[in-house]
């Protein structure tokens, strides 16, 4: 890092090597698409590149990149108006008999795979807290929602990729 603030070019591209596959990964489990996913990951090494003065090392590097790719992940779905819907104001929602986790067997691929057929606001949820590590009040932070709503959509995303583990459906947008 220091030689990249120090103006060595060859620096940024060892940065951009050793990070740029697991940023795609995040990107691509929130957004679901691969150019979609590109242009994020672009974007999120574009202001890393020209915010590396002001990182604090409060942090790794790479723990502060993957924050920015999230919230930039999370913006563009936003901009493509995906909605969370705040489950304060939803009324009589109907409860779905949830699938026994015990009586499904799956693999991290597996849920990968499922985890794609899924609707965006359970996706991101679901990437957020599994795959990212974000706890649910982070993640209502980041999408600007209320706690509240992240764990109705989690709950429910959980309930539908069990469903889906379990009967091997295939979600229809």
């Amino acid at each position: 890092m220091r030689q990249c603030i120090d103006g060595d070019t060859s620096a940024y591209r060892v940065l951009y090597e050793r990070y740029s596959k697991a940023m795609f990964n995040t990107a691509l489990r929130i957004i679901n698409k691969s150019a979609d996913a590109e242009d994020v990951l672009q974007d999120s090494f574009t202001d890393a590149f020209l915010q590396l003065s002001s990182f604090q090392n409060r942090s790794t590097f790479g723990a502060w990149l993957k924050q920015i790719v999230v919230f930039k992940s999370i913006s563009h779905l936003k901009r493509q108006r995906i909605s969370f819907v705040n489950m304060e104001i939803v009324e009589d929602v109907a409860e779905e008999k949830e699938p026994d986790e015990n009586e499904v067997w799956y693999t991290i691929e597996m849920i990968k795979q499922k985890m794609k057929q899924m609707p965006d606001g359970y996706r991101t949820v679901l990437s957020l807290y599994l795959f990212e590590g974000y706890d649910q009040e982070e993640i209502a932070e980041i999408l600007g929602v209320a706690p509240s709503t992240v764990r109705t959509q989690y709950i429910r995303a959980k309930q539908k990729l069990l469903q889906l583990l379990k009967k091997g459906e295939v979600y229809e947008q």
